[in-house]
């Protein structure tokens, strides 16, 4: 594959992920405890919390948007889009594995991006 078929992949899953993410985040914001709920949680009195954090993945998501659009220049945003998915990977295993579907979520999105973003190569 050539390095415009990587930097095409790469744009294509942050994309993807921004999409996968949004999918998850606006109903969190909305109606919390149904999202809770679909992840295996329990729902809570207090909702603030929870949509809030809903509301912190969408802005996260809008952060990646640079590094879809043009990886080459906005390298370090591709990296630190990368990096941010292990992140979750680490949260969610680390401190909360009973979500463990949250942790697979963001490690599919992790290591497909990393990988596309290493064969890009150093400019």
């Amino acid at each position: 594959m050539t390095q415009g078929g990587y930097a095409t992949g790469f744009r294509t899953m942050v994309l993807l992920g921004v999409a996968a993410n949004l999918a998850l985040a606006v109903p969190a914001v909305f109606v919390p405890n149904t999202v809770i709920m679909l992840v295996g949680g329990v729902p809570v009195t207090e909702t603030v919390w929870p949509a809030f954090a809903g509301w912190l993945l969408i802005l996260l998501s809008l952060f990646y948007l640079p590094a879809a659009l043009d990886p080459f220049r906005y390298r370090v945003v591709a990296v630190l889009t990368v990096l941010a998915r292990f992140a979750g990977v680490a949260f969610f295993t680390l401190l909360y594995p009973q979500f463990l579907l949250l942790a697979l979520f963001d490690l599919f999105f992790g290591v497909t991006q990393g990988a596309l973003l290493l064969a890009l190569g150093r400019r």
